[in-house]
């Protein structure tokens, strides 16, 4: 599973790398049959609340469906999930870019945008959420000590809430390219004016592909998502992988922070 120098380049230059059909057809349907337990979990529970070693987070109407914003260390309940967080066609490019012979694990979420739900993510950087103040944080390698994995459960779409990526080239950051303060309050949207003087935002690159598909990118790339204006959900787990020692938080979840060593 090692990448080539043209791939890790990407990574870096560019701020991400999508790598079409990394797993199959199956491994996705197991992986949907896992994530529709989760939703009919979701939908008991109806409030924020931590279950069977995960954190749903969630938003209920009065009447309707529940609005299934993420399952934080969805593995925890769905051990399916966990087992492709540690699957080495995750674990060893991470480990590759993060220049290290283990990692820390500290993400395994579940993320839903069901048709018409409303979920969308502002611009944002994922430092933003992993350094949240002193002795939290610290980017150990001097590249941003983190990878973050994205795998599509479902076919994503130009109209079903896809993530959208702003080129390294077009940031307005520093040397590494930050430009967010790190102290930042998860879903807070920045505020337009902010984000018109620090990036190109017509330069935003639209990631689409199939299920099975991986996109790879670092806690400084700029990304966000529309919601979900089609007929098809768009669900994807993420999972989040770092530098030995970098991270000082407690993250939600039976097992978060684990240890993944090279197979």
């Amino acid at each position: 599973m090692k990448w080539s120098t043209a791939q890790v380049a990407e990574f870096f230059e560019q701020g991400w790398v999508v790598i079409p059909a990394l797993f199959s057809a199956h491994e996705m349907a197991c992986a949907r049959e896992a994530f529709e337990r989760l939703y009919v979990t979701a939908q008991q529970l109806r409030t924020t609340q931590n279950h069977a070693g995960a954190y749903f987070v969630l938003d209920a109407p009065p009447q309707g469906e529940v609005v299934v914003k993420r399952v934080v260390w969805a593995g925890g309940a769905e051990s399916a999930l966990l087992d492709l967080s540690a699957d080495s066609r995750l674990v060893e490019p991470a480990l590759q870019l993060l220049g290290s012979d283990h990692c820390e694990q500290l993400l395994c979420q579940a993320h839903f945008k069901m048709p018409g739900d409303g979920v969308s993510f502002d611009w944002h950087q994922d430092i933003q959420h992993r350094d949240k103040g002193p002795g939290t944080w610290q980017d150990l390698n001097g590249r941003g000590s983190y990878v973050q994995t994205i795998m599509l459960i479902d076919d994503m779409t130009a109209k079903n809430g896809p993530l959208k990526f702003i080129p390294r080239e077009s940031v307005r950051g520093d040397a590494e390219g930050r430009i967010f303060s790190s102290h930042y309050d998860y879903g807070t949207p920045m505020e337009a004016a902010t984000a018109a003087t620090q990036f190109d935002e017509s330069a935003a690159v639209t990631i689409t592909g199939e299920r099975g598909s991986v996109l790879f990118f670092g806690p400084y790339a700029v990304h966000g998502s529309t919601s979900n204006e089609s007929k098809n959900s768009r669900r994807v787990l993420i999972n989040g992988y770092a530098y030995p020692g970098a991270n000082g938080r407690v993250y939600p979840g039976e097992g978060a922070g684990r240890r993944l060593p090279r197979a």
